[in-house]
């Protein structure tokens, strides 16, 4: 039902033409489904398998599958912490470099059917499954295309074999919202890498979960953010040409940002682990990052036009150690006060032009699907916030109506406090969403001055925050 409601708001926006003047889309533009894995904002990871066993990261795929042996195993423990830690979903490593799958499949003998936990009728995949449908959470899959143990890795046949065990776990385990593919390309025990059918294993999800999203570093449907310490980029294009590049492209970096003028609509995706590494090991229990710190990463991620992926190392037991829960519950907390609109009824908005029909004051009703609109004319415009009471805030959060395109290309926010003093901060895109921080203080009025944009101007939300620590200390200072 949301996807359809989606649809018929992208079909709605598209068509507006109000008193004569037509608000034309700036293309490309995100799907239905890519709105509505946009609006998902925050969801988990869960790096589990055969290398929580062995403490290492990437297995090499001789592990014996007798070393598969959770004491204590327990996915609904895994949903309700991150249900509570407020994330939309949780995806799961079901196949990782080393090749043993969580879950029976027909088309590999390493997998969990050959290991001593539930003597080997275990199913990972399907326990996960059923704990986020009871709970409400959306399931996501990852499966390495890079497979160290299979003996068809390395041939023709070997493409075929992973788009088999795609549709298994896109027939088998209800709805998946997102399918997060790998770039890694090693050898497989042949001594040959995979000269990877992308075409094919993108129909299959294609056909089997149209809804879904796909994660690589090019897309199709959403990207590789360019680092995995948890931030996306001042500038942060989603549309890219994505047909220059693909998963494991190694000059990256020169398309991180995207790209103003890009082909395709795929925005990126911020992946980053709460420890050290992505699997759990025992040394790392004092890693864990911190309420703070994890605090930075959503502003830095999701304040920049990116969705935000937190992996979560789920232990030998089967469970999250309390460790990784207490990060998860302080980031919460944080989010829960430091995301609270500042503004209030009497505030006064006001902006050097407006269509009919689209007035500054819908930017300050916390809908997407509503927006001003600059007159296509005004090539500069501005628009201002004045508050007759100064209130303590550091972030000014503003958002971009995505179902049109993206459009600002650099603005400025001019921030004056309760003593007349003057800050300016200059932001380079918008999109989804952008979080700008500035030091903690009472402030009486912040105007924007959009200086340069792809065409007119649309803004569905202007907000001001204050974000704290633990301690209830500015994280910006």
């Amino acid at each position: 039902m949301k996807n359809i409601l989606l649809s018929i708001l992208l079909l709605n926006i598209l068509s507006w033409d109000i008193n004569g003047q037509s608000i034309k889309p700036i293309y490309p533009i995100p799907s239905s489904k890519q709105l509505n894995w946009q609006a998902l904002e925050y969801y988990g990871f869960v790096h589990f398998n055969m290398n929580t066993f062995t403490n290492v990261e990437w297995g090499e795929g001789k592990e014996d599958p007798r070393l598969f042996n959770p004491s204590a195993l327990d996915c609904a423990q895994w949903v309700r912490i991150a249900k509570a830690a407020g994330m939309k979903g949780l995806i799961l490593t079901a196949k990782h470099h080393d090749g043993f799958a969580l879950y029976p499949s027909k088309y590999t003998e390493h997998s969990v059917k050959k290991s001593p936990w539930k003597q080997g009728k275990g199913d990972v995949v399907r326990e996960l499954a059923n704990a986020c449908k009871k709970q409400g959470l959306k399931l996501g899959i990852y499966l390495s295309p890079w497979d160290r143990f299979h003996p068809a890795y390395g041939t023709e046949s070997y493409n075929q074999v992973y788009a088999n065990m795609q549709k298994e776990l896109l027939t088998q385990y209800g709805p998946i919202f997102e399918f997060w593919y790998d770039g890694a390309n090693g050898e497989g025990p042949n001594g040959k890498k995979q000269v990877y059918d992308w075409k094919l294993f993108h129909s299959v999800v294609n056909k089997y979960q149209p809804q879904a999203v796909q994660f690589s570093d090019n897309g199709p449907d959403i990207r590789w953010v360019g680092n995995e310490r948890g931030y996306s980029y001042e500038t942060m294009w989603s549309p890219i040409n994505k047909d220059e590049i693909y998963p494991g492209y190694p000059k990256f970096d020169d398309y991180r940002n995207g790209q103003e003028q890009g082909s395709h609509w795929v925005a990126p995706e911020v992946d980053v682990s709460l420890r050290p590494g992505w699997y759990y090991h025992p040394d790392q229990d004092s890693k864990v990052k911190s309420p703070d710190s994890l605090m930075r990463i959503y502003v830095a991620s999701v304040g920049r036009n990116a969705n935000l992926l937190i992996n979560i190392p789920v232990d030998t037991r089967g469970l999250i150690h309390p460790n990784d829960s207490a990060a998860l519950m302080g980031l919460r907390d944080l989010m829960k006060e430091g995301l609270k609109s500042r503004l209030k009824v009497s505030d006064k908005f006001m902006a050097s032009s407006s269509v009919h029909g689209h007035p500054v004051q819908l930017i300050k009703d916390g809908s997407v699907s509503s927006f001003w609109a600059a007159l296509q004319k005004d090539i500069h415009p501005t628009i201002q916030w004045n508050t007759m009471d100064a209130r303590l805030a550091n972030a000014v959060l503003l958002q971009e109506p995505i179902a049109l395109g993206q459009r600002v290309k650099r603005f400025v926010i001019t921030i004056t406090d309760d003593s007349n003093q003057i800050e300016k901060l200059t932001g380079f895109t918008i999109g989804n969403k952008r979080i700008i921080p500035f030091k903690a203080r009472k402030i009486k009025s912040i105007q924007v001055d959009f200086l340069d944009a792809r065409g007119q101007v649309l803004l569905s939300n202007f907000d001001v925050l204050n974000i704290t620590s633990t301690r209830n200390e500015s994280l910006y200072h």
